[in-house]
């Protein structure tokens, strides 16, 4: 039978510590699962090599024979019984493996029955691993419009429904989890959880940068000389604008709370910025531009 690397089934370094050993079985443990790979029996046989080289790489005793004696492992019995005798005939008690052994029995490769003497039936009592469930990940794609407002929604994940709560002010990109909605866990080990990425579209007029808005309004050339009141659009409705006479093109007023709503904060809105484009009229009657030469006139007087 055929010496078995430990080191590389778990993908790790020789020089590798128990933390990372430890961490290097759990990510595989987890990945070949049988209960999260139902009738796959290369999964199952990767989780069986998995967990003997854990059985061996993860304690101490065992690990040290196994890097002493390596692909002398044959005869690693020899070597043991004859290092017994001389801790007997020096100390007048018998040697032998220190308390631990195996648990979880059984289903062991040959190389391990044999370089470990039949260890892997011994009565350590571990418990089976508990690995968390797997992850899911859902992306949603929402208008700005659907996010100035706290709203729900129902998602099918995996053929289960699932209503959620969409906080006023969710950004494009912006992830979160809810806890527990992922996979079964394996061994008696917590639900996995669900990851929502939001991708968020804007289809509207308005400009966002963080939580403030920008937009253009139009001017007519008349109201922008002489003054006078405008309807304008905001999120969330229209209001009432006073124009002072002689804006210039350009201008820009800001409209205090009137921009998106600040992500988990109720009430807290950022500000929204116009800028007024004035309008050149186009077109002129020939008495329209008898009055614009006469305007000219004077204004050069």
């Amino acid at each position: 039978m055929a010496f078995i690397d430990y080191y590389k089934i778990l993908e790790v370094d020789k020089k590798a510590t128990e933390a990372e050993i430890k961490k290097a079985y759990r990510k595989l443990a987890r990945k070949y699962h049988p209960d999260l790979n139902p009738n796959d029996k290369e999964a199952e046989r990767k989780f069986k090599e998995i967990n003997e080289a854990n059985e061996v790489l993860s304690h101490a005793e065992n690990r040290k024979k196994y890097d002493d004696y390596g692909e002398n492992w044959q005869h690693a019995e020899g070597f043991e019984k004859s290092k017994q005798q001389r801790q007997y005939q020096g100390n007048g008690q018998q040697g032998g493996f220190g308390g631990g052994g195996f648990g979880g029995g059984g289903d062991f490769s040959d190389f391990f029955e044999s370089m470990f003497a039949g260890r892997a039936s011994g009565g350590g009592g571990r418990r089976s691993a508990q690995f968390k469930g797997q992850d899911f990940n859902a992306e949603l794609h929402l208008e700005l419009k659907d996010v100035y407002t706290t709203h729900k929604r129902t998602l099918t994940i995996n053929g289960k429904n699932i209503r959620i709560t969409i906080p006023a002010g969710v950004e494009n990109g912006q992830q979160i989890k809810i806890s527990g909605m992922g996979g079964e866990g394996a061994g008696g080990g917590p639900k996995g959880d669900l990851y929502i990425t939001f991708t968020v579209a804007n289809h509207t007029n308005f400009k966002l940068d963080k939580h403030n808005l920008y937009a253009t309004v139009d001017l007519d050339l008349y109201t922008a000389l002489l003054g006078g009141e405008i309807t304008a659009d905001t999120f969330d409705g229209k209001v009432k604008l006073t124009v002072k006479p002689g804006t210039q093109n350009g201008t820009k007023v800001k409209l205090k709370g009137k921009g998106f709503p600040v992500y988990k904060k109720e009430g807290e809105f950022g500000d929204l910025y116009l800028t007024y484009q004035i309008q050149i009229p186009t077109n002129l009657s020939e008495k329209e531009k008898e009055l614009f030469a006469e305007l000219a006139t004077l204004r050069k007087s």
